[in-house]
Protein backbone atom coordinates (compact mmCIF):
# COMPACT_ATOMS: atom_id res chain seq x y z
CA UNK A 1 0.00 0.00 0.00
CA UNK A 2 1.31 3.38 -0.49
CA UNK A 3 0.01 4.50 2.48
CA UNK A 4 3.05 2.91 3.92
CA UNK A 5 5.07 6.20 2.43
CA UNK A 6 3.07 8.84 4.82
CA UNK A 7 4.68 10.83 7.41
CA UNK A 8 8.54 11.90 7.40
CA UNK A 9 11.18 10.53 5.81
CA UNK A 10 14.47 11.79 6.30
CA UNK A 11 16.87 12.31 3.09
CA UNK A 12 19.87 10.90 5.20
CA UNK A 13 23.54 12.44 5.20
CA UNK A 14 25.87 9.61 4.31
CA UNK A 15 28.90 9.96 6.96
CA UNK A 16 32.50 9.86 5.49
CA UNK A 17 35.77 8.83 7.31
CA UNK A 18 38.95 10.65 6.72
CA UNK A 19 39.70 9.20 3.37
CA UNK A 20 36.54 10.45 2.30
CA UNK A 21 35.41 6.70 1.97
CA UNK A 22 31.90 5.48 3.50
CA UNK A 23 31.76 5.32 7.24
CA UNK A 24 29.39 2.47 6.95
CA UNK A 25 29.74 1.58 10.90
CA UNK A 26 28.49 5.44 11.73
CA UNK A 27 26.06 5.49 8.70
CA UNK A 28 24.43 2.24 10.10
CA UNK A 29 24.48 4.12 14.00
CA UNK A 30 22.94 7.37 12.39
CA UNK A 31 20.52 5.36 10.62
CA UNK A 32 19.21 3.62 14.09
CA UNK A 33 19.14 7.49 15.51
CA UNK A 34 16.80 8.40 13.04
CA UNK A 35 14.71 5.71 13.84
CA UNK A 36 14.37 5.83 17.25
CA UNK A 37 13.59 9.21 17.07
CA UNK A 38 10.57 8.61 15.63
CA UNK A 39 10.73 9.13 11.51
CA UNK A 40 8.46 7.48 9.56
CA UNK A 41 10.96 6.39 6.45
CA UNK A 42 14.16 6.86 5.29
CA UNK A 43 15.49 8.24 2.16
CA UNK A 44 18.59 7.35 1.12
CA UNK A 45 20.58 8.79 -2.27
CA UNK A 46 18.22 12.04 -2.26
CA UNK A 47 20.34 15.66 -2.56
CA UNK A 48 20.71 15.75 0.62
CA UNK A 49 22.90 12.56 0.51
CA UNK A 50 24.69 14.41 -2.30
CA UNK A 51 24.22 10.70 -4.88
CA UNK A 52 25.56 12.51 -7.49
CA UNK A 53 29.02 12.57 -5.86
CA UNK A 54 28.98 8.68 -5.11
CA UNK A 55 29.89 6.26 -8.03
CA UNK A 56 27.13 3.91 -8.78
CA UNK A 57 28.50 0.72 -6.34
CA UNK A 58 28.65 3.28 -3.63
CA UNK A 59 24.70 4.80 -4.46
CA UNK A 60 24.08 0.57 -4.36
CA UNK A 61 26.02 -0.08 -0.91
CA UNK A 62 23.97 2.97 0.83
CA UNK A 63 20.97 1.53 0.06
CA UNK A 64 21.70 -1.84 0.90
CA UNK A 65 22.91 -0.60 4.60
CA UNK A 66 19.72 1.50 4.50
CA UNK A 67 17.47 -1.29 4.09
CA UNK A 68 19.39 -3.57 6.63
CA UNK A 69 19.89 -1.40 9.21
CA UNK A 70 15.91 -0.89 8.75
CA UNK A 71 14.75 -4.41 8.66
CA UNK A 72 11.32 -3.76 8.23
CA UNK A 73 11.35 -1.14 11.11
CA UNK A 74 10.20 1.93 8.30
CA UNK A 75 10.12 1.80 4.73
CA UNK A 76 12.88 2.50 2.61
CA UNK A 77 12.39 5.30 -0.46
CA UNK A 78 15.32 4.71 -2.17
CA UNK A 79 16.89 7.42 -5.04
CA UNK A 80 17.36 5.67 -8.07
CA UNK A 81 18.11 9.00 -10.06
CA UNK A 82 20.78 7.67 -13.15
CA UNK A 83 21.71 8.94 -16.72
CA UNK A 84 19.57 6.83 -17.76
CA UNK A 85 16.45 4.59 -18.28
CA UNK A 86 19.05 1.88 -18.98
CA UNK A 87 20.81 2.38 -15.68
CA UNK A 88 17.60 3.20 -13.44
CA UNK A 89 16.07 0.36 -13.94
CA UNK A 90 19.07 -1.80 -13.17
CA UNK A 91 19.07 0.31 -9.97
CA UNK A 92 15.38 0.04 -9.56
CA UNK A 93 15.85 -4.28 -9.83
CA UNK A 94 18.80 -3.74 -7.13
CA UNK A 95 16.85 -1.79 -4.90
CA UNK A 96 14.23 -3.96 -5.01
CA UNK A 97 16.40 -6.69 -4.14
CA UNK A 98 17.11 -5.16 -1.27
CA UNK A 99 14.16 -4.90 0.01
CA UNK A 100 13.51 -1.01 -0.47
CA UNK A 101 9.73 -0.49 -0.59
CA UNK A 102 9.65 2.27 -3.43
CA UNK A 103 12.04 4.53 -5.78
CA UNK A 104 12.01 8.44 -6.22
CA UNK A 105 12.89 9.22 -9.82
CA UNK A 106 14.26 12.92 -10.77
CA UNK A 107 13.95 14.03 -14.00
CA UNK A 108 16.87 13.05 -16.50
CA UNK A 109 19.28 15.98 -15.77
CA UNK A 110 22.05 17.93 -17.84
CA UNK A 111 19.16 17.84 -20.80
CA UNK A 112 16.53 20.43 -20.44
CA UNK A 113 13.28 18.28 -21.58
CA UNK A 114 9.80 19.51 -22.19
CA UNK A 115 6.63 17.49 -21.23
CA UNK A 116 6.17 14.90 -23.51
CA UNK A 117 9.44 13.99 -23.18
CA UNK A 118 9.62 13.85 -19.44
CA UNK A 119 6.34 12.09 -19.70
CA UNK A 120 8.08 9.27 -22.20
CA UNK A 121 10.94 9.12 -20.12
CA UNK A 122 8.83 8.03 -16.71
CA UNK A 123 6.25 6.15 -18.96
CA UNK A 124 8.84 3.92 -20.13
CA UNK A 125 10.80 3.40 -16.77
CA UNK A 126 6.94 3.02 -15.03
CA UNK A 127 5.88 -0.07 -18.08
CA UNK A 128 9.62 -1.72 -16.58
CA UNK A 129 10.21 -1.27 -13.15
CA UNK A 130 10.16 -4.36 -10.48
CA UNK A 131 9.37 -1.91 -7.83
CA UNK A 132 6.91 1.23 -7.35
CA UNK A 133 8.01 4.58 -8.10
CA UNK A 134 7.80 8.28 -6.65
CA UNK A 135 8.55 11.24 -9.30
CA UNK A 136 10.56 13.38 -7.82
CA UNK A 137 10.10 17.19 -9.08
CA UNK A 138 13.38 19.39 -8.24
CA UNK A 139 12.94 22.48 -10.49
CA UNK A 140 16.38 23.85 -9.22
CA UNK A 141 17.99 21.05 -10.00
CA UNK A 142 16.12 18.93 -13.55
CA UNK A 143 13.26 19.34 -15.45
CA UNK A 144 10.18 20.72 -13.67
CA UNK A 145 7.37 17.92 -14.28
CA UNK A 146 4.14 19.84 -14.78
CA UNK A 147 0.77 18.76 -13.70
CA UNK A 148 -0.67 17.50 -16.77
CA UNK A 149 2.07 15.15 -17.40
CA UNK A 150 1.90 14.49 -13.34
CA UNK A 151 -1.74 13.47 -13.92
CA UNK A 152 -0.81 11.34 -17.12
CA UNK A 153 1.66 9.66 -15.06
CA UNK A 154 -0.08 8.85 -12.48
CA UNK A 155 -2.53 6.36 -14.56
CA UNK A 156 0.50 3.91 -14.41
CA UNK A 157 -0.11 1.36 -11.36
CA UNK A 158 3.90 1.59 -10.39
CA UNK A 159 3.66 5.27 -10.31
CA UNK A 160 2.78 5.86 -6.32
CA UNK A 161 3.29 9.14 -5.65
CA UNK A 162 5.24 12.41 -5.74
CA UNK A 163 8.01 14.27 -4.17
CA UNK A 164 8.09 18.08 -4.64
CA UNK A 165 10.90 19.90 -3.69
CA UNK A 166 9.58 23.70 -5.08
CA UNK A 167 8.22 24.86 -2.03
CA UNK A 168 5.35 26.13 -4.15
CA UNK A 169 2.07 25.52 -1.89
CA UNK A 170 -0.36 26.28 -5.15
CA UNK A 171 1.63 24.18 -6.67
CA UNK A 172 0.93 20.85 -4.41
CA UNK A 173 -2.58 22.19 -4.11
CA UNK A 174 -2.68 22.07 -7.99
CA UNK A 175 -1.46 18.15 -7.92
CA UNK A 176 -3.25 17.35 -5.13
CA UNK A 177 -6.37 18.07 -6.57
CA UNK A 178 -5.67 16.67 -10.80
CA UNK A 179 -4.36 13.81 -9.52
CA UNK A 180 -6.08 12.21 -5.89
CA UNK A 181 -10.25 12.26 -7.83
CA UNK A 182 -8.22 9.33 -9.85
CA UNK A 183 -5.97 7.93 -6.90
CA UNK A 184 -6.95 8.55 -3.85
CA UNK A 185 -3.94 6.61 -2.50
CA UNK A 186 -1.45 8.61 -4.20
CA UNK A 187 1.08 9.87 -2.00
CA UNK A 188 2.17 14.10 -2.37
CA UNK A 189 5.37 13.98 0.16
CA UNK A 190 7.21 17.60 0.26
CA UNK A 191 10.97 18.20 -0.20
CA UNK A 192 11.15 21.83 1.17
CA UNK A 193 10.42 22.10 5.47
CA UNK A 194 9.89 25.78 5.67
CA UNK A 195 6.45 25.10 4.49
CA UNK A 196 5.98 21.63 5.95
CA UNK A 197 2.99 22.66 7.67
CA UNK A 198 1.09 24.58 5.16
CA UNK A 199 1.24 21.58 3.05
CA UNK A 200 0.41 19.17 5.35
CA UNK A 201 -3.01 21.39 5.51
CA UNK A 202 -2.85 21.27 2.18
CA UNK A 203 -3.57 17.56 1.60
CA UNK A 204 0.39 16.63 1.85
CA UNK A 205 0.92 13.11 3.06
CA UNK A 206 4.09 13.79 4.71
CA UNK A 207 7.22 15.22 3.73
CA UNK A 208 11.66 14.26 2.91
CA UNK A 209 12.88 16.89 4.74
CA UNK A 210 16.90 17.79 5.29
CA UNK A 211 16.15 19.01 8.16
CA UNK A 212 15.02 15.82 10.08
CA UNK A 213 18.78 14.51 9.79
CA UNK A 214 19.44 17.18 12.63
CA UNK A 215 16.31 17.70 14.20
CA UNK A 216 14.04 14.76 13.97
CA UNK A 217 11.93 14.98 16.66
CA UNK A 218 11.19 18.61 16.00
CA UNK A 219 9.92 17.48 12.30
CA UNK A 220 7.66 14.75 13.62
CA UNK A 221 5.84 16.60 16.29
CA UNK A 222 5.41 18.90 13.48
CA UNK A 223 3.73 16.38 11.59
CA UNK A 224 1.85 14.93 14.74
CA UNK A 225 0.94 18.45 15.87
CA UNK A 226 -0.89 19.29 11.98
CA UNK A 227 -2.69 15.61 12.00
CA UNK A 228 -3.77 16.21 15.28
CA UNK A 229 -5.18 19.20 13.62
CA UNK A 230 -3.07 21.64 16.36
CA UNK A 231 -2.38 24.40 13.93
CA UNK A 232 -1.49 26.81 15.85
CA UNK A 233 1.30 24.71 18.31
CA UNK A 234 2.34 23.08 14.97
CA UNK A 235 2.88 26.65 13.69
CA UNK A 236 4.87 28.06 16.43
CA UNK A 237 7.36 24.80 15.67
CA UNK A 238 7.38 25.70 12.14
CA UNK A 239 8.85 29.48 12.46
CA UNK A 240 11.31 27.83 14.72
CA UNK A 241 12.56 25.42 12.21
CA UNK A 242 12.16 27.78 9.31
CA UNK A 243 14.64 29.81 11.07
CA UNK A 244 17.17 26.35 11.24
CA UNK A 245 16.52 25.38 8.12
CA UNK A 246 17.36 29.21 6.49
CA UNK A 247 21.00 28.79 8.60
CA UNK A 248 21.74 25.61 7.72
CA UNK A 249 20.77 26.09 3.53
CA UNK A 250 21.67 29.49 2.42
CA UNK A 251 24.75 30.49 3.76
CA UNK A 252 26.62 27.13 3.39
CA UNK A 253 27.84 24.99 0.41
CA UNK A 254 24.35 22.70 0.17
CA UNK A 255 24.50 20.18 2.55
CA UNK A 256 27.52 21.48 4.39
CA UNK A 257 25.12 23.02 7.16
CA UNK A 258 22.72 20.10 7.84
CA UNK A 259 26.20 17.91 7.67
CA UNK A 260 27.29 20.65 10.76
CA UNK A 261 24.11 20.17 12.24
CA UNK A 262 24.00 16.30 12.60
CA UNK A 263 27.70 16.45 13.99
CA UNK A 264 26.59 18.35 17.01
CA UNK A 265 24.03 16.02 17.58
CA UNK A 266 26.72 13.77 18.13
CA UNK A 267 27.87 12.14 14.78
CA UNK A 268 31.19 12.07 12.94
CA UNK A 269 29.92 13.16 9.43
CA UNK A 270 33.49 14.09 8.16
CA UNK A 271 34.19 16.38 4.90
CA UNK A 272 31.75 16.39 2.19
CA UNK A 273 33.36 15.45 -0.98
CA UNK A 274 33.02 18.88 -2.81
CA UNK A 275 36.32 20.70 -1.70
CA UNK A 276 36.00 23.95 0.21
CA UNK A 277 38.51 26.95 -0.84
CA UNK A 278 40.17 28.15 2.33
CA UNK A 279 37.45 30.99 2.31
CA UNK A 280 34.48 29.06 2.59
CA UNK A 281 36.57 26.79 5.52
CA UNK A 282 36.62 30.30 7.54
CA UNK A 283 32.66 30.57 6.59
CA UNK A 284 31.96 27.71 8.09
CA UNK A 285 33.59 27.76 11.04
CA UNK A 286 31.83 30.81 11.88
CA UNK A 287 28.54 29.78 10.77
CA UNK A 288 28.68 26.91 12.83
CA UNK A 289 28.96 28.82 15.99
CA UNK A 290 25.53 30.35 14.68
CA UNK A 291 23.74 27.18 13.93
CA UNK A 292 25.17 25.73 17.53
CA UNK A 293 23.21 28.82 19.27
CA UNK A 294 19.77 27.99 17.83
CA UNK A 295 20.51 24.12 18.81
CA UNK A 296 20.95 25.45 22.01
CA UNK A 297 17.94 27.59 22.13
CA UNK A 298 15.95 23.97 20.88
CA UNK A 299 17.73 22.86 23.47
CA UNK A 300 19.41 19.74 21.50
CA UNK A 301 23.16 20.68 22.60
CA UNK A 302 25.23 22.44 24.28
CA UNK A 303 25.58 26.86 23.39
CA UNK A 304 29.10 27.77 22.78
CA UNK A 305 31.64 28.85 25.50
CA UNK A 306 31.33 32.38 24.06
CA UNK A 307 27.50 32.18 24.48
CA UNK A 308 24.70 33.58 22.46
CA UNK A 309 22.82 36.48 21.64
CA UNK A 310 19.59 36.90 23.71
CA UNK A 311 16.94 35.39 22.39
CA UNK A 312 13.94 35.42 24.69
CA UNK A 313 12.67 39.11 24.07
CA UNK A 314 11.70 38.74 20.60
CA UNK A 315 9.40 36.97 17.79
CA UNK A 316 9.30 34.17 15.97
CA UNK A 317 9.48 36.30 13.44
CA UNK A 318 12.06 38.68 14.45
CA UNK A 319 14.64 35.98 14.84
CA UNK A 320 15.28 35.43 11.30
CA UNK A 321 16.45 38.40 11.14
CA UNK A 322 18.28 38.42 14.06
CA UNK A 323 19.73 34.68 12.45
CA UNK A 324 20.83 36.61 9.34
CA UNK A 325 22.45 39.61 11.81
CA UNK A 326 24.72 37.56 13.57
CA UNK A 327 25.81 35.19 10.34
CA UNK A 328 26.76 38.60 8.70
CA UNK A 329 28.58 39.84 12.08
CA UNK A 330 30.23 36.56 12.69
CA UNK A 331 31.73 36.80 9.24
CA UNK A 332 32.74 40.17 9.15
CA UNK A 333 34.87 39.72 12.47
CA UNK A 334 36.46 36.57 10.34
CA UNK A 335 37.63 38.93 7.62
CA UNK A 336 35.46 36.78 5.04
CA UNK A 337 32.99 39.68 4.36
CA UNK A 338 33.44 42.90 2.49
CA UNK A 339 30.47 44.38 2.17
CA UNK A 340 27.73 44.14 5.09
CA UNK A 341 24.60 45.43 3.92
Amino acid sequence: MSSELAGIFTPTLVPLDDRGEINEQELARFLNWLIEKGVHGLYPNGSTGEFTRFTAEERRRIVRITCEVARGRVPVLAGAAEANIKETLAACEAYAGFGARAVALVSPFYYRLGPEALYAYFAEIARNSPIDITLYNIPMFASPIDVPTIRRLAEFPRVIGIKDSSGDVAFMMRMIAAVRPIRPDFVFLTGWEAVLVPMLVAGCTGGTNASSNAVPELIRRMYDLTRAGQIEEAMKIQYRVLELFDTMLYPFEFPDGFRAAAEMRGFRMGRGRQPLSAAQQADRTALQRVLRCILSDFGLVEPPPEGCAPRTTITSQDKIAQVVYEVLNELEKRGVLWNKP
